[in-house]
């Protein structure tokens, strides 16, 4: 009678090697989330810069609001993402929302600094 491996414990057609697939499937999952927290890490590092701004805005009497520069951010991430090989638009929306917390972050300090609600000036307004 031959021998099957069902009579070792492994179905017909089973990867040997799914033992060292899983290990290596929870070793990727545990470098996504130290990714992943690199990445709040440097959000959070972006929005302090971005209050920061918000001073040296005002104290250079500047706008909240700057399309210009804004429009310029997207492009030069697009850009960037081009020459990593990523797809540039997902990352323009990415960075949309990341430009967008920052603006938000920057009024908050313009409202603690004024009493002012965020959005109630004419270069906090979105648009």
């Amino acid at each position: 009678m031959r021998e099957s491996n069902e009579s070792h414990g492994q179905s017909r057609g089973a990867d040997p090697n799914t033992g060292d697939a899983t290990a290596e499937l929870a070793h990727c999952r545990e470098e996504i989330e130290r990714i992943d927290s690199e990445i709040i890490d440097l959000l959070a590092r972006r929005l302090s810069l971005g209050q920061r701004t918000a001073a040296l805005k005002r104290a250079a009497g500047l706008p909240i609001l700057d399309p210009v520069r804004e429009a310029a951010v997207i492009r030069r991430v697009a850009g960037v993402a081009r020459d990593a090989g990523l797809a540039p638009e997902p990352i323009r929306e990415v960075f949309w929302q990341i430009v967008g917390m920052s603006r938000r972050a920057q009024e908050v300090v313009q409202q603690e600094d004024t009493g002012d609600e965020p959005g109630d000036s004419p270069e906090g307004k979105h648009q």
